[in-house]
């Protein structure tokens, strides 16, 4: 799974800008003056072959009591108990303050690995004005710059240097054969019911409250021979159930277990119907090319015109899950359960499915031939083979002239046309085109 950074400190040090640094974005808003972020923000962030998360925090005051400052500060302690690393923001030129000294003595009371940062050090002599940071005890400083990009790859390097050597390891891991299955959703759906259902046993933790599941919990399963690896995903980590409320989803957890699977079982909540938190665990599976079957639980607990309106919403909020299977199920009843399954290994088989080339370019030919794609001007785009680029999600790559013209609309067709004839129910589908050079465009200018 991915590791986790959080950037900490306290307000106008440059923690956004360093966020968008990370995930080469503009995600973040920034601007000089304080305590314009305040809730947490994800990002995803690569360097080299390495990938990561970050984790954006507003400005941090552990002793605030009232007002938004506690509520940012919940918003902070909630991020550095999902982080594996906490990086630690000081303000090179605006120099050491009381503020730096409170969030260090928290650091240091939890524990956790910690990357002292002093931003803003272009230009400065290390030796001079970065001498009094130590004073904070967290061990070396390190300074960048997060506006100019200096110092940022090897604070990279750094904050995963202990990921980096174990990371052969933790690839071995996963055994051939078995499909991961990740049960995603919001708190209090039914998750670990449903997986304690299909175990026949009391495995997991199951009470009437939102943030009960504390971690992504992976549980070996076996049915009809085809091995499973169940996981149930998670609110808080077990480190942060120090806190007084409970989350109410911990994002970190989910995106890595949604990332981690093979199918992802999306749960919706029959008595609330879907919420923006599903449409956004909904996209971020779509993003991932997951494979996705959705179910709404609790189909027992709602009357007939709250179910015409859950169905509504479905067709409305979650459109661009078209491909997917959707079930109505009570997990605690044990109704419906049976026909998830089938659509389970549908759905793993649309996304590990083999395509080959003859039937691709035979049935992309059929379809330009049935309804040949848009003229552009001069142009119109020439298709004139297809093959497979790649599995979950299955990939597939059209080459031709002009290609950069097909419209979306076009795009859609083709994509019914093939989701058809390999029965690709539950996978997301992906098509690239590749344009050949022409030779003659040097002796045409």
């Amino acid at each position: 799974m991915k590791p986790v950074l959080a950037l900490v400190g306290r307000p106008n040090v440059g923690k956004s800008t360093l966020f968008n640094r990370l995930t080469k974005s503009r995600d973040a808003i920034v601007a000089d003056f304080a305590g314009l972020t305040r809730d947490r923000h994800y990002g995803n962030a690569k360097q080299g072959k390495h990938e990561f998360i970050v984790i954006d925090t507003g400005g941090f005051e552990p002793d605030a009591a009232s007002g938004i400052y506690m509520e940012m500060a919940k918003q902070t302690r909630q991020a550095v108990a999902e982080a594996d690393v906490v990086i630690f923001v000081v303000d090179a030129r605006g120099g050491l303050s009381a503020q730096d000294h409170d969030i260090a003595n928290y650091l240091r009371r939890l524990g956790k690995p910690c990357v002292l940062v002093a931003n803003k050090a272009e230009g400065m002599l290390e030796g001079v004005q970065l001498v009094e940071f130590y004073e904070l005890g967290l061990g070396e400083v390190h300074p960048v710059s997060a506006a100019h990009g200096q110092g940022i790859r090897s604070l990279v390097d750094l904050a995963l240097a202990s990921f980096v050597e174990s990371e052969g390891d933790a690839t071995q891991e996963v055994e051939p054969g078995v499909i991961r299955l990740a049960v995603a959703g919001r708190p209090n759906v039914g998750k670990s019911t449903l997986i304690n259902v299909w175990l026949g046993e009391e495995r997991l933790v199951a009470f009437d409250l939102p943030g009960t599941t504390r971690d992504a919990i992976s549980v070996p399963f076996e049915r009809n021979g085809q091995k499973f690896e169940l996981i149930d995903t998670a609110g808080l980590r077990r480190r942060g159930k120090v806190f007084e409320a409970i989350e109410k989803f911990s994002v970190v957890k989910t995106l890595q277990a949604i990332e981690s699977a093979h199918v992802v079982l999306l749960l919706i909540d029959a008595t609330q119907g879907v919420t923006d938190q599903d449409a956004h665990i909904a996209g971020y599976i779509l993003e991932n090319g997951r494979a996705v079957v959705l179910a709404i639980n609790k189909w027992d607990a709602v009357d007939d015109y709250q179910r015409e309106l859950v169905k509504r919403s479905i067709e409305t909020r979650l459109a661009f899950l078209k491909f997917a299977n959707l079930h109505l199920i009570s997990a605690q009843k044990r109704q419906g359960l049976g026909p998830l399954w089938v659509s389970i290994a549908q759905a793993y088989r649309a996304a590990t499915c083999k395509m080959s080339t003859p039937i691709l370019t035979r049935l992309l030919l059929e379809s330009v031939q049935f309804q040949s794609p848009k003229r552009a001007g001069m142009y119109r785009p020439k298709m004139r083979y297809a093959h497979q680029g790649g599995m979950n999600p299955p990939v597939i790559v059209i080459h031709g002239n002009s290609l950069e013209h097909v419209t979306e609309a076009y795009k859609r067709f083709l994509e019914g046309r093939f989701r058809k004839e390999f029965d690709l129910v539950g996978s997301p589908l992906r098509i690239e085109f590749k344009t050949s050079a022409n030779p003659f465009a040097e002796k045409t200018q």
